[in-house]
């Protein structure tokens, strides 16, 4: 079997182990995420899967959340940069003129700034919450599907037949429809994938400048207040209240990246 054939089975079956762990938090057998429920620090055992933290709340109900919460963040972001910033690059491609230029210049504003300082400030005077640092994600993700949409979109409405079909009286709906829609799809499933990846690691970034939302039981949260307690390294706290929510965070992330190397490869053999 292909290597890269092995890499997507073995991400795919993560991504479900993650989806099926988000998928946990909403049964009540569970113990509860947010109060204790044991001793503080307890390693993992029968009672605690996978140990307790500092306040005595499990750890295995509180990655549970986190999945959840991550998810809901990754989706979220996704869908608001990706969709949107592809249906804005399609305008300014398709428009052209004053309207195209003015996109090109806020999408070189928004590059210029980079994008930890762009989340840090927006996340800083909107406040610490769930909500919030979506749309920070959201803000500093969304320039780059739209220039693709952009570039694809002003290469395709130079062809023969949507000429054409312009000539003919279409208008902007038909031609979106029979000439537009496909490519703009692939362009932006690719695009999702990416701002997926990117926004659990800026919301694992913004945890740990204190800037996460603390009522969340995110995996960025409970790896900040992990690394805040005194001295870890030199316990054996950190082999199960760090490393745990890290080996998750990051076969996430990596499990993300090789799904959406598969879908970046499958829309450049379409075109």
């Amino acid at each position: 079997m292909h290597l890269k054939s092995i890499a997507g089975i073995i991400s795919v079956s993560f991504l479900c182990g993650i989806f099926a762990l988000a998928f946990l938090s909403y049964f009540s057998f569970l113990k509860p995420a947010h109060i204790p429920s044991g001793g503080a620090l307890l390693p993992p055992s029968k009672e605690h899967w996978f140990g307790t933290d500092d306040l005595g709340i499990d750890l295995f109900a509180a990655l549970c959340h986190g999945a959840r919460s991550t998810l809901l963040l990754a989706s979220a972001s996704a869908f608001i940069a990706a969709v949107g910033g592809s249906i804005v690059g399609m305008f300014a491609g398709y428009s052209g003129g004053t309207i195209d230029r003015f996109f090109l210049g806020l999408a070189d504003l928004f590059v210029s700034v980079p994008d930890l300082l762009l989340m840090v400030v927006l996340s800083a005077f909107a406040g610490p919450s769930l909500k919030n640092c979506i749309l920070a994600i959201s803000l500093v993700s969304w320039v780059a599907p739209a220039k693709i949409a952009r570039s694809e979109i002003t290469k395709i409405k130079t062809e023969t037949y949507v000429q054409l079909s312009q000539a003919y009286g279409a208008g902007f709906i038909h031609i979106f429809v029979w000439h537009f829609w496909k490519p703009l799809f692939s362009i932006t499933a690719a695009g999702a994938v990416r701002v997926m990846n990117k926004a659990i690691l800026s919301e694992a970034s913004l945890a740990y400048l204190g800037l996460g939302d603390p009522l969340s039981k995110s995996w960025g949260m409970i790896i900040t207040r992990a690394l805040d307690f005194p001295n870890i390294y030199l316990t054996e706290f950190w082999k199960w209240w760090l490393v745990i929510p890290v080996a998750l965070l990051s076969g996430t992330v990596l499990s993300v990246a090789v799904i959406g190397q598969a879908v970046e490869k499958a829309v450049g053999m379409q075109k």
